[in-house]
């Protein structure tokens, strides 16, 4: 990595926290009386969350103070990319923040994509999200030179959903690669979702996340995007229940209207630590 990362401007070490939702990981600092300048911390979140050379994580949170909730969050994917919302990520901060008496047990917290209302219930965490917002269906791509429709939504972050027969045997990495830069999406990008209906209410999803730039065990917004989607299509409706590839569940609850546009909802699932830490500064070089 460029090696021009201010290593000396940091006070060492540094405490974070490891906390994993579904199988998303994260790295979890309390930056309320902030130490990691703006300009930096897009850097700070690739070394931080980099695999084998220094803790790994998909995300990197940065908790910090918010004068009209009771933290506002900083989120950046493993690559340094800031994101808009992640719903695995958004249950490990609030649980995190009630843990550390930063919020109480019913909480608000800021994001990109609005204002996220928590509640915490034992281990899990239930997160209200936004409405989602720019639904397009009958989206046409080719994959493996076969045209294959898929629709999209945002669920706080753009998302693509794709159904399909046999999920254990779709080639996430390939196939999610074409859809996330493909023009339909550009010039943000898309997470995609390839989606197998189990059973009534009961989803399987496997997820290519943008900024991890591969399949992760889970994403939260993406459950929700795919949940949403199976019960615009009439196959399902809520509770919807979604196993994801990391064989954990989550839980998606909502109201859907007449008009097919859907309100109040949710997404309910784990929310667990797996340990405290403290950076040293060889985790940065």
């Amino acid at each position: 990595m460029n090696q021009q990362f201010p290593v000396s401007s940091f006070q060492f070490p540094i405490r974070a926290t490891k906390m994993s939702g579904t199988g998303n990981d994260f790295i979890l600092i309390d930056h309320r009386e902030p130490f990691i300048e703006a300009a930096l911390q897009s850097d700070f979140a690739k070394r931080v969350c980099r695999r084998k050379f220094s803790a790994g994580a998909d995300g990197l949170i940065l908790l910090e103070n918010s004068e009209d909730a009771d933290f506002r969050w900083q989120f950046y994917n493993a690559d340094g990319s800031s994101a808009e919302m992640c719903g695995n990520g958004a249950r490990c901060a609030a649980r995190y923040a009630y843990h550390k008496n930063i919020a109480p047990e019913k909480m608000s917290f800021q994001t990109v994509a609005g204002l996220i209302e928590a509640e915490i219930v034992d281990e899990s965490v239930k997160i209200k999200l936004t409405p989602p917002e720019n639904i397009i269906m009958g989206q046409v791509v080719s994959l493996d030179g076969k045209e294959t429709e898929v629709c999209s939504m945002n669920t706080g972050v753009p998302h693509v959903v794709c159904f399909v027969d046999d999920i254990d045997n779709v080639p996430v990495d390939q196939w999610g690669r074409i859809i996330r830069y493909h023009e339909l999406f550009q010039p943000a990008g898309t997470n995609v979702n390839f989606v197998q209906i189990m059973s009534e209410n009961r989803l399987h999803v496997r997820t290519y996340e943008r900024g991890v730039e591969g399949e992760t065990l889970a994403c939260g917004t993406g459950a929700v995007a795919s949940a949403l989607m199976a019960a615009m299509g009439s196959q399902s409706a809520s509770p919807v229940l979604v196993t994801t590839s990391g064989g954990e569940q989550l839980t998606i609850h909502f109201i859907l209207g007449r008009d097919n546009v859907a309100k109040e909802v949710f997404l309910e699932g784990p929310a667990h630590f797996i340990y405290e830490a403290e950076l040293n500064s060889e985790a940065f070089l």
